[in-house]
């Protein structure tokens, strides 16, 4: 009888499984990021900055499915479809929201390549440039950009849309855009999809907007303020506000009563003539 050929597993890929399994069992958040396109240089700064709150892991994807088929937990295998090329895996404490903001607030300024879509109107703002006259005189009027020489250096007299919105990129836009440190894209993690362990909630296509989420609380705050001002409740935030009117209706009280004394000093001096 011929023995079974035992397949030895390498050390370091039996460690990354069980570190993987531990990962899946301890942390709150698994939350799937793109990586596509990000220099090794940015993913590693990046990396650093989320050490504190996230565990950040770029397994083979083969890996990764094998570790999910093994762990205890049937809803994690949820993740199988979310996982794809160009991603690195997040694991963390943090809620699946907090931990995707804290990708969005650790992105960086990029410069614009040919043939991307602007994500808004690009402008190049009126103003001095450190531009010297030369070949950057026919490159800026190629995009309709208005020049003057003052001091040697090139100034922009108006503003100018050089790409909007929805649109491409021409090269020549992008290199107006090079020269004058025009960077209208934003490069780091983009949290695609997250799985909350302990809720077993899957969330998928997380978008975080960060102006967007803070308009809308300045318009629900001052909705909100006008609305306890209106029934008169009491806070740090309405008391001012309560003052005031309550002033502005005493001089509104003030003058009605001014208005009524003279209607009768004038009724009473017609009475007597």
């Amino acid at each position: 009888m011929t023995k079974k050929a035992v397949k030895n597993i390498p050390k370091k890929k039996t460690d990354s499984v069980k570190e993987l399994s531990d990962l899946i069992k301890n942390k709150k958040t698994i939350l799937i990021a793109s990586i596509k396109d990000l220099p090794a240089s940015q993913f590693q700064e990046i990396s650093k900055k989320l050490r504190n709150n996230a565990i950040v892991k770029v397994p083979k994807k083969n890996l990764m499915f094998r570790v999910i088929d093994q762990s205890e937990n049937e809803a994690v295998k949820k993740l199988k479809e979310q996982i794809q090329n160009s991603v690195a895996i997040l694991f963390s404490d943090l809620d699946a929201f907090d931990l995707a903001l804290e990708l969005v607030k650790n992105k960086s300024p990029a410069k614009a390549k040919p043939g991307q879509i602007a994500p808004e109107d690009i402008q190049v703002d009126a103003g001095p440039t450190d531009m010297v006259p030369g070949p950057a005189i026919s490159e800026l009027g190629a995009v309709g950009i208005k020049i003057q020489i003052e001091k040697g250096k090139i100034h922009i007299k108006e503003s100018k849309v050089i790409a909007k919105a929805g649109q491409k990129i021409s090269s020549a836009a992008s290199d107006i855009m090079n020269k004058l440190n025009i960077k209208p894209f934003s490069i780091g993690f983009i949290p695609m999809s997250a799985f909350d362990t302990k809720e077993g909630k899957l969330y998928l296509e997380i978008k975080i907007g960060i102006e967007k989420t803070l308009e809308e609380l300045k318009s629900s705050f001052v909705k909100a303020q006008a609305f306890a001002v209106e029934i008169r409740y009491i806070s740090e935030d309405t008391i001012k506000l309560l003052i005031r009117k309550a002033a502005m209706h005493e001089k509104a009280l003030e003058k009605f009563e001014a208005k009524i004394k003279e209607e009768i000093k004038s009724k009473g001096e017609d009475e007597n003539a």
